[in-house]
C-alpha cells in the first residue's frame, strides 16, 4: 500500500475494479485530482485489479503523467476479503472523507466499508454496456446499490433516467456529463490546415476491443469501401479481449493492409491529429470520452445513434449520426463525409465550439466538488440536474 502524507484538506478516495488497461472512466478518474486540489480536496485513486495484471503498470504511468496518486489493491476474486480489509484500513489510516465509487464492486464494498469508517458515499454511473455471462449479475448488484448512495452522478441523460428508475431520489441524482480538458485537447494550427489530396482517407476509432464497440462492423465497412474504390485506411486504438477475433477477421477479409490495430496509444492527441474523421461504431455506449476528444481536436465525427450520444451530436450540425448494427449505414456515412470536405470543416469547427461551451473538465469538477461540499456541509450542493447547454 502506498503511503499518503498527512493532509488538512478532505480526502476523496476514487475506487474502481479494473482488468487490463481500463477504459473511458480512467480518463475522468485520473484527471480529477489535479482539478480537485484547487477546489480544496486531496484525492487518491484506488484500483482493485488481478495480481500481476500488466495493465496496472501502464495505469501507473498514466497516473504519474496526470499527477494522480494510485492505491494498488490486488484482487484475487469475489471471495478475496483482503480487498475489503485493505480498503477499510486505508480509509481509517488516511481518514477518508468521501468514498467515490465507479462500478458495481466499488459500490457494494463502499456500503460495507462505511460500517467500519464514517464517510460519505458518492458514485458515478458510467453505463452498463458490456454483455458477458456475468455482467447481468454485476449490473443487478450495481443498480441495487445506487439508492443507498448519498449522491449519484450520471454521465448521460439516459443513465440519469435509469438511475431514477432504480429508486435514486431526484434530489440525489445528478446528470453531469463527461468532459474534456480544453487546454490539453487543442488542435495545432498546422494540423488544421492539412489537406488530404490524393492520399487514402484516414479513419480513426478508439476504445476497448470488445463486442459492444462494433469494431467488427467498422472493419467490414472499410473493407467493402476499399473494394468499391474509396481508398481508406482505418486505425483502431485500444486493447481488449476481442483482439484475436478482429485479427482473424482482418485475415479473412484480406484487409490487413488497410486496417491497423494499434493497441494502447500513449499520445492520443497525435492519434487524432492524423485523422480525416473519427468513427464510433458502438452497439451500446454511455457518453464516450473519445467523441468529446475528437470534437475538441476538431476532427469531424460519425457516430451510431445509441444511448446518450444524440444529446451530444446534432445530426448535420456538429457531427453525423447513423443507425447502429449496420455496415451499410457506416459505409454511407463515411462516403458522405469523404465527398463533402466543406461539411467536414463545418462539423469540426462546430464540434469544438460545443465542447468549449458545455463540456469543460474544469466546470465538471466544480460541479463534483459542489456535491462533495454539500455532503460535508462546506457549502450548499448544486441543483439536482445541472444545466448542460447543448445548442
Amino acid at each position: 500500500m502506498r503511503s499518503v502524507t498527512k493532509r488538512s484538506s478532505p480526502l476523496v478516495l476514487h475506487v474502481r475494479s479494473l482488468t487490463g488497461f481500463g477504459g473511458g472512466p480512467e480518463k475522468t478518474i485520473l484527471n480529477s485530482p489535479r482539478f480537485l486540489v484547487e477546489l480544496g480536496y486531496d484525492t487518491v485513486c484506488a484500483y482493485m485489479h488481478p495480481p500481476a495484471d500488466p495493465g496496472m503498470e501502464q495505469l501507473r504511468q498514466r497516473a504519474v503523467a496526470a499527477a494522480a496518486h494510485i492505491l494498488s489493491v490486488p484482487d484475487r476474486g469475489p471471495w478475496d476479503w483482503r480487498v475489503l480489509t485493505q480498503l477499510i484500513h486505508f480509509c481509517r489510516e488516511q481518514r477518508v472523507a468521501i468514498w467515490h465509487a465507479h462500478d458495481y464492486k466499488s459500490n457494494a464494498l463502499g456500503l460495507i466499508a462505511r460500517c467500519f469508517w464514517p464517510m460519505k458515499l458518492v458514485t458515478t454511473v458510467h453505463g452498463w454496456v458490456q454483455h458477458t455471462r456475468r455482467t447481468p449479475l454485476y449490473y443487478a448488484i450495481d443498480r441495487r446499490c445506487l439508492p443507498y448512495y448519498q449522491q449519484v452522478v450520471c454521465v448521460s441523460q439516459d443513465l440519469h433516467h435509469a438511475a431514477l428508475h432504480c429508486g435514486v431520489p431526484a434530489s440525489r441524482c445528478h446528470w453531469i456529463p463527461n468532459a474534456i480538458d480544453l487546454d490539453e485537447f487543442r488542435r495545432p494550427a498546422e494540423a488544421r490546415s492539412a489537406q488530404r489530396g490524393e492520399r487514402p482517407l484516414i479513419l480513426g476509432a478508439m476504445g476497448r476491443l470488445s463486442p459492444e464497440k462494433g469494431f467488427d462492423l467498422l472493419i467490414r465497412a472499410v473493407a467493402e469501401l476499399n473494394d468499391a474504390g474509396l481508398a481508406c485506411k482505418l486505425r483502431i486504438a485500444g486493447e481488449g479481449e476481442q483482439r484475436v477475433a478482429l485479427q482473424q477477421q482482418l485475415l479473412g477479409l484480406n484487409c490487413s493492409a488497410s486496417v491497423e490495430l494499434l493497441g494502447q496509444v500513449a499520445d492520443v492527441r497525435s492519434f487524432y491529429a492524423d485523422l480525416d474523421m473519427f468513427v464510433l461504431s458502438s452497439r451500446r455506449e454511455g457518453l464516450p470520452n473519445v467523441l468529446l476528444e475528437a470534437m475538441a481536436l476538431e476532427v469531424p465525427v460519425l457516430s451510431t445513434r445509441v444511448a446518450g450520444i444524440p444529446q451530444l451530436i446534432r445530426h448535420g450540425e456538429n457531427g453525423m449520426l447513423i443507425a447502429p448494427e449496420s455496415v451499410a449505414e457506416l459505409k454511407r456515412g463515411i462516403r458522405d463525409l469523404a465527398e463533402q470536405p466543406c461539411l467536414c470543416r463545418h462539423l469540426a469547427a462546430a464540434g469544438r465550439r460545443l465542447v468549449e461551451q458545455s463540456f469543460s473538465f474544469r466546470r465538471r469538477m466544480e460541479r463534483i466538488a459542489a456535491l462533495y461540499d454539500g455532503l460535508l456541509e462546506r457549502t450548499p450542493a448544486i441543483c439536482s440536474t445541472p444545466t448542460v447547454h447543448i445548442p
